[in-house]
Formats: structure tokens, C-alpha cells, sequence
């Protein structure tokens, strides 16, 4: 989950809502400049959160029972098992993204955990195999990724309420084409990056945001509950070159 303070309590967007959006970020992505096996790529995109532990005990809690954000969670390796199979089930092309993803993620934290370590040699050999599979190359499988990391680095700066004042530049990633965008917030409140990598002169995102008016929870399933029945607010932003 994406969690930020309200005044009145939590306002969480679900990770699988955030790559939803990511998706729609990338069907802006210029025509020309697409990677190969774009649908698939796409899908990949919309579900590289999936396969989240389910709504049991205190998995989603921090100890005070304020709902667990992401970044605080370190990893899950039964979801980042969950995903590939998610992934599998459609194509290998699918469970080759989510893996190099996986790579990105965590093989800064090899050391930690033999058996995520065991993990992420798995996922060096499943990368090697699935992508001869396809007969593509090092560069291909590697621009597709780029790009999914680059969507999705986009869709969380959005998420996570990262965007400058006053018109000031936010670094959010180096393109598939290696090159760096820039976001920024224009007083009128659309957006614009720089360059600017989609076909569309203006666009518009959304993501579906659920409303907590409760500080903590007493386990997941009270957290699970809160959640079904929380109010619905829809965030969405304008671009605009």
C-alpha cells in the first residue's frame, strides 16, 4: 500500500491501483520508441505489484496498527513468488519482466537472506532462458524493462505526492533511451516533463484512492474491512507539453 496522513486518518492507494496507472502512463509513451512484445509488456507493467500476502494476522499493520506503507515493508519473498507465477500463468514474456524487476529490486539486498539469494540466482537463469525463448536480445529485453521501471518510477512520484513547488524539476528516472525526465508542476497545477516522450500534447491520469477514517487497526482483517468500505476519491493529473 501507498500510505499518506490526512487530517481525518489514512488515504491509501492500493500497489496494484499504482501500476494500473503506470499502465496508462505507458500507452502515452511515444509510438515510435515502444519495446517489443508491447502488449505484454504492458500487462507486465499493470500487475509488477501483484501477488500481495494476504489480508491475515498483522501483515499489513505496522506495530502501533497503522497501515503498513510499502517502502517500510522491505520485501515479501512469498509476493515476489506470487508474481512470477501471475506473470508465468500469461507468458514467459510477462514473468521475464516481473523477474528483471525483481533483480532491480533486490539484488542490493543480497546477502541478507539465503534464501532470497537463492531466489535471485533463480531468477538470473529463468532471465537467461525465457528471453532465448523469445529470441530476443540482451538490448530488446533490456530496453522493455527500462521502460517498465521508467513508468513505474513515474506513477509513484504521482502516488507518493513527490512533485516540486514553484515549477521546480523532479529527476524521475533515466528513460529506456537512457535519457533523464524531468517533471514539474506548472501553477495552473498540469504537468509537463522535459523532454517530453509521449505522442499526446495533453493527457489526463487517474488513480483510485481509498480513505481511511480510522489512525489504527487491531489486525488485518479489521484493516481488510475498513478498506471495502471506505470512501472513494479519484486523484488525477493533467499533462500537458
Amino acid at each position: 500500500m501507498i500510505v499518506t496522513p490526512t487530517e481525518a486518518g489514512w488515504q491509501v492507494i492500493n500497489q496494484q491501483a499504482h501500476g494500473l496507472m503506470a499502465a496508462h502512463l505507458a500507452l502515452r509513451w511515444a509510438e515510435k520508441k515502444r519495446p517489443i512484445r508491447w502488449i505484454e509488456t504492458l500487462v507486465a507493467l499493470s500487475e509488477h505489484d501483484d501477488g500481495q500476502d494476504p489480508y491475515e494476522g498483522r501483515n499489513h499493520l505496522t506495530e502501533a496498527g497503522a497501515p503498513f506503507a510499502f517502502k517500510a515493508s522491505g520485501y515479501s519473498l512469498n509476493q515476489t513468488k506470487n508474481m512470477i507465477r501471475i506473470g508465468l500463468e500469461k507468458s514467459r514474456w510477462n514473468a521475464l519482466m516481473l523477474s528483471m524487476h525483481i533483480t532491480f529490486l533486490y539484488e542490493k539486498k543480497r546477502g541478507e537472506d539465503p534464501a532470497l539469494d537463492a531466489f535471485l540466482d533463480q531468477q538470473k537463469v529463468n532471465q537467461i532462458k525465457w528471453r532465448k525463448q523469445y529470441e530476443a536480445t540482451i538490448t530488446e529485453a533490456r530496453y522493455a524493462y527500462d521502460f517498465l521501471q521508467w513508468c513505474d518510477a513515474l506513477s509513484l512520484v504521482l502516488c507518493r505526492n513527490q512533485l516540486q513547488i514553484e515549477e521546480r524539476r523532479l529527476e524521475v528516472s533515466k528513460g529506456p533511451d537512457g535519457t533523464p525526465y524531468y517533471i514539474f508542476q506548472r501553477e495552473n497545477g498540469s504537468l509537463g516533463l522535459d523532454p517530453w516522450p509521449f505522442d499526446n500534447k495533453r493527457f489526463e491520469v487517474h488513480v483510485e484512492t481509498l480513505q481511511l477514517h480510522q489512525l489504527a487497526f487491531k489486525d488485518d482483517q479489521e484493516l481488510y474491512n475498513a478498506l471495502n468500505d471506505a470512501e472513494v476519491k479519484e486523484l488525477s493529473w493533467k499533462f500537458r507539453r
